[in-house]
């Protein structure tokens, strides 16, 4: 039976951005509060937990897929006020994500070795960045649940419950950290160890708390036999939208790990300063990614009562909006450069490139803008194979090329990196705009509508 799912006066863009903005802040505070407490030990071990990290992020990109497509497909059927829809592609999401993580688990555990030598990580990196990654790595199952619950959570709205389970987790693994890294009550020092047994511990609560909030804000009651019996039909409309971001995800970040095994040729300093701005990096784009996210959940509402002018308008004010609030951030973060590496380390050469490299991002951000906000409307337009073809064309052909052009060939090091970085955002971010703009994803709108409307 069809009845009302969402009250339209909620789809605000900052009710809805905000407590995405603060879950995502809290997530990248994390990696940025490993890092400073490892740094205690040595830049080596930062430079060691920044590689391992590449592989478990890599691994998550390959959960988000699923959860980036049934999260748009999951609005698509609320738009149309089917309930039932919406709780059978949320159902079969999870439990696809749930074997998802354990393969990709095994994966990683048996194979951690091979993956970092892959990253030319030298002997004495080795020693920090293996029981890491295989601690991190072989838990992932436990992600790849989060993921998909969030996204369920998200697309029917409740960012904050999100958020606040994001900060339970945060908090559990900043204290969990500062017993097992420093010893504190009597407990051992086990260094990087100690970081990786500590973010598994909060995953875990993590899960739990998810599971519950789901079924309390959503209903949504699944069986043991739900993870044995999945429709193909069901499967193949998330992949539609969830494959191809997955493939432009993968795609920047097998491109960025080619430049970190670059990064790395040129030296510990190097890579131990790539690793801290990217830290940084990371909270400067928080409102863009946050802004795009909300956009998406909007834009998939929109979509699915078959709305596509005020989908149209609302996406170009929602990028006038990200552009606005992230030239603030980017201008505020660029003066106190300095000021953020020294949280970090003392080493006077990783504090001036590092500065430098953030002042480009004056440029690099504001072009990312484009693809956070724009890339997520257009996937939840249904419109979701242009961005990942435009995405491996630019990301290989301009910034990993780019960047060994500039960095190693010519010898500009890091900054040469980060110019190629900053040329590839706005190719693809300006590409995008095209793109909505002569509203070629307009057919695509049709086809995932009618889709909805046809297994209601």
């Amino acid at each position: 039976m069809n009845h009302p799912v969402v009250d339209k006066k909620n789809l605000g863009l900052i009710a809805l951005a905000w407590p995405i903005f603060v879950e995502q802040a809290l997530h990248i505070s994390t990696g940025v509060v490993d890092t400073v407490m490892v740094s205690h030990i040595s830049d080596n071990a930062v430079a060691a937990l920044g590689a391992a990290l590449q592989i478990v992020v890599l691994c998550l990109i390959i959960f988000s897929f699923f959860a980036i497509g049934a999260s748009v497909v999951i609005t698509h059927h609320l738009g149309a006020n089917d309930r039932e829809g919406a709780d059978q592609i949320a159902t079969t999401a999870i439990a696809v994500n749930t074997w998802l993580g354990v393969v990709v688990s095994l994966a990683v555990w048996f194979f951690a070795e091979p993956m970092l030598r892959l990253m030319q990580l030298s002997d004495e990196l080795m020693v920090y960045a293996l029981p890491f990654l295989h601690l991190m790595g072989g838990t992932l199952f436990l992600e790849s649940m989060n993921f998909s619950l969030c996204a369920v959570l998200r697309s029917h709205m409740h960012t904050r419950e999100v958020m606040v389970v994001t900060l339970g987790q945060n908090l559990l693994n900043f204290i969990g950290n500062a017993v097992l890294l420093f010893g504190l009550f009597g407990a051992p020092k086990m260094g990087v160890v100690g970081v990786a047994l500590s973010t598994v511990f909060s995953r875990f609560v993590a899960c739990i708390a998810l599971w519950i909030l789901v079924e309390h804000h959503t209903h949504l009651k699944i069986r043991l036999r739900d993870f044995f019996y999945l429709k193909r039909a069901r499967i193949a409309r998330i992949l539609h939208i969830g494959l191809p971001a997955a493939g432009e995800n993968i795609s920047w970040w097998t491109a960025f790990m080619v430049i970190t095994a670059f990064t790395a040729r040129m030296g510990d300093t190097a890579l131990a300063t790539q690793s801290y701005t990217m830290q940084i990096a990371y909270v400067i784009m928080l409102c863009s990614i946050a802004i795009g996210l909300a956009n998406e959940i909007l834009i998939g509402h929109l979509i699915g009562s078959g709305q596509f002018e005020r989908a149209y308008t609302e996406c170009l004010r929602n990028l006038r909006i990200g552009l606005g609030i992230t030239a603030c951030v980017v201008v505020v973060a660029a003066v106190l450069a300095p000021t953020l590496f020294a949280l970090f380390t003392d080493d006077a050469e990783i504090i001036r490139v590092g500065s430098l490299l953030i002042r480009i991002g004056l440029l690099l951000e504001l072009g990312r803008c484009f693809n956070l906000i724009v890339i997520n409307a257009l996937r939840a337009a249904g419109d979701a194979r242009f961005p990942v073809l435009a995405g491996m064309l630019s990301q290989w052909g301009i910034m990993a090329f780019g960047g060994w052009l500039l960095g190693s060939y010519f010898g500009y090091g890091l900054i040469g990196v980060w110019v190629a970085f900053t040329i590839d955002e706005w190719v693809r971010g300006l590409a995008m705009l095209h793109r909505w703009k002569k509203r070629k994803w307009v057919k695509y709108a049709h086809r995932v509508r009618a889709a909805a409307q046809a297994e209601s």
